[in-house]
């Protein structure tokens, strides 16, 4: 793949991240967001453990929980944020989250592929792209630009139909992120780059990150169906999965971090289910 196609990629995973920092620069001096007012969605859960039930991740944060500048671009990039984020449960041990069902998964899949930041994202890899007369195949003009606009948009969509919904399903594997939350800066570093390898089972036990690799593999030859100017070959894919598995890891460290962020910078984000007076043990059994 040719190095404007790498500029590409980079500049359009870089430019939500640019905008919610241009965001936090405006935003500090705003009042707290309010916590959400609405039911936990509906997700159906799965004992996990023998007698103790899975616990619901908080509800998502809605755009008008917060007031800020730039309050839609803010608010609509911390939903992407969040939405594959989860908080793993501190308060009691064993106690796990609810798994995602079919039906879970697929609606994940869903508002992830059709978020208005993937349709500006793929308006401003389309601009570039047009500019450096990629995929010349498509080109000029409004109706180039409105092929290399859907090439993008459909770049982005079989992705996260892969990574979100099928290898997950295959592979019983939790799509979303577990924050660790706990720890020094540098140990959840190492454990949001490390997501890349590592994820969870339906259960929230640990295994190999199977979507993260089969789904980006998947993606990039699927992509050269309806990319024209695509280079062929392994070279000109590894560089192509390098990049994406790069860009993936990159949000995985936002994810971490986070609720700091948004603390700082008085931002939403989804804090840790509160716990349940039945689900904190006050006095556990000595053995």
């Amino acid at each position: 793949m040719r190095n404007q196609t790498r500029f590409r990629i980079l500049a359009g995973t870089a430019l939500p991240i640019l905008l919610a920092l241009a965001g936090t620069s405006c935003a500090q001096e705003t009042s707290t967001p309010k916590p959400p007012e609405q039911s936990v969605p509906a997700q159906s859960g799965t004992l996990n453990i023998v007698g103790l039930p899975c616990v619901q991740p908080l509800p998502m944060v809605k755009l008008q929980d917060y007031n800020g500048p730039l309050k839609k671009t803010v608010g609509l990039f911390a939903q992407q944020l969040e939405r594959k984020s989860v908080h793993p449960m501190h308060y009691k041990p064993g106690l796990k989250l609810c798994s995602l069902e079919l039906k879970d998964k697929f609606f994940l899949f869903v508002r992830d592929a059709f978020d208005p930041v993937i349709f500006l994202s793929s308006g401003f890899n389309a601009g570039i792209s047009q500019a450096e007369n990629d995929d010349g195949a498509f080109g000029q003009g409004a109706a180039g630009y409105g092929k290399r606009f859907g090439a993008s948009f459909t770049d982005q969509a079989t992705s996260t139909f892969f990574k979100d919904f099928a290898y997950p399903e295959i592979f019983r594997e939790d799509p979303r992120y577990y924050r660790l939350i706990r720890g020094s800066g540098g140990k959840r570093l190492s454990h949001a780059l490390e997501h890349a390898v590592v994820a969870h089972t339906d259960n929230g036990n640990r295994m190999f990150n199977f979507s993260e690799w089969l789904g980006t593999a998947s993606a990039i030859s699927l992509s050269n169906v309806y990319h024209p100017g695509n280079k062929r070959g392994f070279a000109p894919s590894t560089e192509a999965f390098g990049f994406s598995v790069l860009s993936d890891m990159g949000y995985d460290v936002l994810r971490e971090f986070w609720p700091e962020i948004s603390r700082k910078f008085k931002l939403p984000f989804r804090a840790e289910p509160e716990p349940k007076s039945e689900e904190i043990d006050l006095n556990p059994p000595i053995n």
